[in-house]
């Protein structure tokens, strides 16, 4: 496995090794543990006692509430305050507890507090035991079952962009992960690529093979008139998005509407990849660099997942190879 030594020489322009499934939750919508005593935003009735709270409290919004969310958080200031850092926000979505986690507590190390802010969005069925602890602990998002085929995924990273947003007026770029992302450069490189940039990063892909079967997923011309098919677009599930396309994403209805519906084609349905670059692309094409930051190797792949890594393949010479790739 990776070494924590070269750590410092291949963390951050963010690598997402295909290691584990990306988010399968059937279980029925229940609270998020982490053993603590603390919830992490405060419902309008008493919370439970096991669940987690952020260390920063948040404004107090219907747990599961999306819609009262989605809007408060779509109205918040599009300034950052005056003096303050920009900070990033990474996003995690994990239906486990992060396999990497000891490599992100080294990513993370002797950064400065005031430059980022970390996020989770768990299988709220999950046990965790132990809990999320380190740079994770208290971090937790109210959550709710996302499951493959279905725009529950979708709604996860909405999800986590509502409270991102809500919960630090600073944040200023919001990156999206999975449990199996692994940072390929340093913190400092990273935080500089990213909040010296005015664009979001999205993978916006046109004319796809297999673009007309996805965009019918949901059943013939169910997508008109709001999205025709020459306005769909693919893309990767990862992205790193400005404050103002995170508002965006958030405050949306009318594209979201089209694209929270029920496949009627279970295998060629991917909202998760389909909905955020369709949106940027019809609503600020101009605002986002069409490409992903993170790094998947298809070749190989199988049931829609990317080629994952063995154990004898990680190591300073992988990471090495695919900085020289991007």
């Amino acid at each position: 496995m990776l070494s924590p030594t070269p750590l410092c020489l291949f963390c951050a322009l963010l690598l997402c090794l295909p290691l584990a499934v990306i988010i399968t939750i059937t279980s029925p919508t229940t609270t998020v543990h982490d053993g603590s005593g603390h919830n992490l935003v405060p419902d309008l009735d008493p919370p439970p006692k096991t669940q987690q709270r952020f260390s920063s409290k948040p404004l107090p919004l219907p747990l599961h509430d999306d819609d009262s969310l989605f809007r408060v958080a779509s109205r918040v200031n599009s300034k950052l305050p005056p003096g303050s850092p920009k900070k990033i926000a990474f996003l995690f979505l994990t239906i486990s507890p992060l396999p990497f986690a000891p490599l992100w507590e080294l990513y993370f190390n002797q950064t400065p507090k005031d430059l980022f802010n970390v996020y989770v969005h768990a299988d709220p069925s999950y046990p965790y035991d132990p809990p999320f602890s380190g740079v994770f602990a208290h971090r937790v998002i109210p959550s709710k079952p996302a499951l493959r085929f279905t725009p529950t995924l979708a709604s996860a990273a909405r999800r986590l962009l509502a409270h991102a947003l809500l919960h630090d007026r600073s944040n200023y770029m919001f990156v999206l992960l999975s449990a199996s992302c692994i940072p390929i450069h340093s913190f400092d490189f990273t935080y500089k690529t990213l909040t010296r940039s005015k664009k979001s990063f999205i993978e916006i892909l046109n004319n796809e093979v297999g673009s007309y079967d996805r965009w019918a997923a949901r059943g013939k011309d169910s997508m008109l008139p709001e999205v025709t098919l020459e306005d769909f677009r693919i893309g990767s599930q990862f992205w790193s998005l400005t404050r103002k396309h995170a508002k965006l994403v958030v405050g949306d209805e009318v594209i979201w509407a089209k694209f929270n519906q029920p496949c009627v084609v279970w295998d060629t349905c991917y909202p998760e990849e389909n909905y955020f670059p369709t949106l940027i692309h019809m609503r600020d094409p101009r605002g986002a660099v069409p490409a992903t930051l993170t790094h998947v190797d298809w070749n190989g792949s199988f049931d829609g997942h990317p080629r994952m890594y063995v154990e004898s393949e990680i190591g300073p010479q992988l990471i090495s190879r695919l900085r020289k790739d991007e």
